[in-house]
């Protein structure tokens, strides 16, 4: 058996989804700053050009895992009502992200034009265009629910506990009047309650204010 040969066998011997697979394993344990195609590959007992063989680049594999992770919400079971919808998604959306470690860094900044995470937007759509006054309302609506959800996770899961020490420090009556009272508030980790609140408050505002037109 040639190298060529042995290579193309040891490529057809694992799928992309496994390299996905132990991409999350690499990230469970070490979060985005140990995840590598070479930690990859040692996850998986291969070479390194294996990996890339199927996954051409690290953007192509950041896509796969937003698709994977926007694939552990469930679409159904929603109740009734078009907010109470919206607002489950993306309450399953956020366990999802909460699920694997840096989960909402991984879905930062991509938007994969794949299955799950296409069915994932439409079932959101489906909701916010019975409850919004537009259609362009409805689709702002989706971005605002979206990375304000994001947003909100990865400030979850950065456990900036030093910061908000840090932040007490610094501020003072005299020079920063309008923070001192609210600043326990403003460094709430109180982030389930953070959430729900925001998501509502989002809705509510998309119930009755239009997106202006072009």
């Amino acid at each position: 058996m040639t190298k060529k040969q042995a290579a193309d066998r040891a490529k057809v011997g694992i799928t992309l989804a496994q390299v996905v697979g132990a991409a999350f394993d690499v990230l469970d344990r070490g979060g985005v700053a140990k995840l590598s195609t070479r930690a990859i590959a040692a996850e998986l007992g291969v070479s390194m050009n294996t990996v890339m063989w199927h996954i051409r680049t690290k953007e192509r594999l950041l896509d796969a895992m937003a698709e994977a992770v926007l694939g552990e919400v469930d679409l159904d079971g929603l109740p009734g009502r078009w907010d109470d919808q919206a607002a489950e998604l993306l309450g399953r959306l956020r366990r999802a992200m909460l699920g694997h470690r840096d989960g909402a860094r991984i879905v930062a900044g991509t938007f994969p034009a794949e299955p799950r995470t296409l069915a994932f937007t439409d079932r959101l759509m489906t909701a916010l265009l019975e409850g919004c006054p537009t259609g362009r309302t409805a689709a702002w609506t989706a971005w605002n629910l979206f990375y304000f959800t994001l947003g909100l996770v990865q400030e979850e899961q950065a456990e900036p506990t030093g910061q908000r020490d840090r932040l007490r420090a610094y501020v003072s009556g005299q020079r920063f009047p309008g923070l001192v009272p609210a600043l326990d508030d403003l460094m709430s980790v109180d982030f389930e309650g953070r959430f729900r609140f925001g998501i509502r408050q989002i809705l509510h505002a998309a119930s009755t204010m239009p997106a202006p037109e072009r």
